[in-house]
């Protein structure tokens, strides 16, 4: 299970000025610059520009979703009771393929897209090879043994450089989404601002 343009997923560090997914290879922890000849440069951003980024920084996090699927995402949380920012999180948290990142199946939310894609994720003793299905509380996600001897799978589960998310209970190759997240809840390397991204929406 490769990973794609990992170069590119470097740039993406240093476009947003941190290291978005807490790895311990982000060359932004050497050169906090974005990428290119003007990367120094750094003018004074309007509210527009803050909105923007923040909503950028959190659709590149979860493996850069399409504007049209993340804007569902938006209205979705907007419909739903409650703080249109908290649901927002708790939607993209409830994507299969945040689940698998959660429950350190893959090194990275793009290899627990490639293993959701490629058939090797069972939700409730069913197939799915859809990414962005939406796991409900309770549901138990588990790994087919086909996966179970993938190199990066392994080498996952084994990385300290992660911390299991409280909100899903792992046991073995077996994970159940206990309850949806809030932001607080969410253990992201760097600070999201959903608040910003429901700013922007709502212009």
């Amino acid at each position: 299970m490769s990973e794609k343009r990992p170069q590119a997923k470097h740039k993406v560090d240093r476009r947003f000025g941190c290291n978005l997914w807490g790895r311990g290879k982000s060359p932004f922890n050497i050169r906090q610059t974005r990428p290119g000849m003007h990367g120094a440069a750094r003018g004074k951003q309007t509210d527009y520009g803050i909105q923007f980024m923040a909503k950028q920084k959190l659709k590149s996090y979860y493996g850069n979703v399409g504007e049209k699927a993340f804007h569902k995402y938006y209205v979705e949380a907007v419909r739903l009771r409650g703080d249109t920012g908290q649901n927002l999180i708790g939607l993209l948290e409830s994507r299969l393929d945040a689940i698998i990142y959660r429950a350190k199946f893959a090194p990275t939310v793009f290899a627990a897209r490639q293993l959701v894609s490629h058939k090797h994720v069972l939700v409730n003793g069913k197939k799915v090879n859809i990414p962005s299905y939406m796991v409900q509380e309770g549901d138990v996600i588990e790994l087919r043994d086909t996966a179970k001897t993938i190199p990066a799978v392994l080498q996952a589960v084994d990385s300290p450089e992660r911390d299991l998310a409280e909100y899903v209970n792992v046991e073995g190759f077996k994970a159940t989404y206990l309850r949806t997240p809030r932001l607080e809840d969410v253990p992201y390397p760097v600070q999201m601002e959903p608040n910003l991204v429901v700013e922007f929406y709502s212009r």
